[in-house]
């Protein structure tokens, strides 16, 4: 695994080596903005199964984040920097276990940019296993976490914020996940090349 400042860039010659490989690109996204955009129904659906959950233990109320009726109202605690750090590291780090030898492997790439963290595989990762990658941090973090913490009565606000923020943060993944689905067959591989996907069938035998 490697450490970068930036997502590796797509590499031309890989891309089209790729292609001449029968491997096809997924229809996805072409920047970040436009990820962003498509992700907004994902990012309604994922804090309302996350509220859901947490409702069942403790109730969730505006004026408990600081909203009131007559406006809204932050007290800005420095721990919060810290837990939101943390999140971040705690998110991309169920992204990354899940990648199969991923300490060992040259084609794995993680880091932490101004705008969050990453992680990037250019190894081989079945169907199945690209899904888990892609879903871990939302099921996890955002719905197995309040369940837990619920069960011992340790939904404290801080905790309830940052489900919910990591439930809306994973939208781009949740994005990912129905591309994947519904262009993917069960059977396939898939590869990046930066941030750019592929697939090939795998045919059995």
């Amino acid at each position: 695994m490697k450490i970068l400042k930036k997502i590796p860039n797509i590499n031309a010659d890989r891309d089209a080596e790729l292609i001449k490989n029968k491997w096809n690109p997924l229809r996805e996204p072409k920047s970040v903005g436009s990820a962003i955009l498509l992700s907004i129904p994902f990012i309604i659906i994922n804090a309302l199964i996350s509220l859901g959950i947490i409702n069942i233990f403790s109730s969730v109320s505006l004026s408990e984040f600081g909203i009131q009726s007559n406006g809204i109202s932050v007290t800005i605690d420095l721990s919060i920097i810290f837990w939101l750090f943390l999140l971040l590291v705690m998110h991309e780090f169920f992204h990354l276990i899940l990648i199969p030898n991923f300490a060992k492997s040259e084609k794995t790439f993680a880091g932490i940019t101004l705008f969050g963290g990453f992680v990037v595989t250019e190894e081989e990762i079945a169907r199945t296993r690209f899904i888990l990658i892609t879903v871990a941090p939302f099921v996890v973090i955002s719905i197995i976490l309040p369940i837990l913490l619920g069960i011992f009565g340790l939904l404290t606000t801080t905790m309830k914020f940052l489900i919910i923020l990591n439930a809306m943060a994973s939208s781009v993944d949740l994005l990912t996940f129905f591309l994947v689905i519904s262009q993917v067959p069960k059977n396939a591989t898939l590869i990046s090349n930066g941030p750019k996907t592929y697939w090939k069938s795998v045919q059995k035998g």
